[in-house]
């Protein structure tokens, strides 16, 4: 006799209310990502149908409702979500350019080989944009090989030696040259060098040069490689802290920090703004099924 899935009894509640997107946050919101595979897995043996099939078909006609498009991406496979994610963020232009780069920092080599498959399959073209985003895909191809304080420490004075003297820019092919040969783990560790080389964050250094685009979204790539939890959470408070909550983003952020941990994300969130993120959650976003769906997410009962 075949054991039980744990998630046979959820499963069945899943079942019978796919199309009530307030019980189905209760159900799902707090769902680690290994245990939303084994939902979908067992979903799929218990009615013969894939789970996120279903949700599609009865949430997404509500275009209007983001919680509806959360909880689609929340059950959809890491590189499904990062392709349609993607997609967003391309055809809004220079403002999605954020959230390309958050998805080219923080998967593997392996993640992002199926995230830009999946971006091929579902919109016949390939997904980089532009030549520091093709840096970040070559990097991953040593993802595997163990940091160098070494080469971390040369590293370090070769990001101080890329600035261009009274021009107040930085050397484009040096950076580019070094995030192209060096793995995520290794970039990380050069920033750590170069602040405790130099006594401050490289993004501070980038901050006092004259801002191009190259620099503004080196800026960016830099946030996401060397504290993710710190960048996420910023990214938490910038998008509720609004008179009108950017729920997008919100939902961007949700989805980015589920890839950091949310012990992290509170941790980072409570040393950056002194402040609980449940209780942030409760004070920044009106009473709503899609704020009791980010209260569930980080915690709550």
């Amino acid at each position: 006799m075949a054991s039980q899935s744990p998630f046979e009894n959820d499963c069945r509640e899943i079942h019978g209310m796919c199309d009530e997107p307030c019980r189905l946050s209760r159900l799902l919101a707090h769902r680690s990502s290994s245990e939303r595979q084994q939902i979908k897995v067992t979903y799929r043996a218990m009615f013969g149908e894939d789970l996120v099939g279903r949700l599609r078909n009865t949430l997404l006609p509500d275009q209007d409702n983001e919680l509806c498009n959360l909880l689609y991406l929340w059950m959809l496979d890491p590189a499904e979500r990062d392709a349609i994610m993607a997609r967003d963020a391309i055809e809004s232009g220079l403002t999605g350019y954020r959230a390309l780069v958050e998805i080219f920092t923080r998967r593997k080599q392996e993640q992002l080989f199926f995230t830009k498959q999946a971006y091929l399959g579902r919109f016949k073209k390939n997904m980089e944009q532009d030549m520091l985003l093709v840096a970040l895909a070559a990097s991953h191809k040593s993802h595997h090989d163990e940091p160098s304080w070494h080469i971390a420490k040369c590293d370090a004075r070769r990001l101080y030696d890329a600035k261009k003297g009274g021009t107040g820019s930085v050397d484009e092919a040096t950076i580019l040259e070094m995030f192209s040969k060096r793995s995520i783990p290794q970039v990380r560790l050069a920033f750590s060098s170069y602040k405790h080389i130099y006594g401050h964050d490289y993004t501070k250094a980038l901050k006092k040069n004259v801002f191009g685009e190259f620099e503004e979204s080196l800026s960016v790539v830099v946030k996401c490689i060397y504290s993710p939890s710190k960048y996420y959470c910023k990214l938490l408070q910038k998008s509720m802290q609004r008179p009108e909550s950017n729920k997008r983003l919100v939902t961007r952020a949700i989805l980015g920090s589920d890839d950091v941990g949310m012990d992290k994300i509170k941790l980072a969130f409570k040393s950056n703004f002194g402040r609980n993120l449940g209780d942030f959650i409760h004070e920044s976003l009106p009473q709503s099924d899609y704020r009791d769906f980010l209260w569930m997410w980080q915690g709550g009962q």
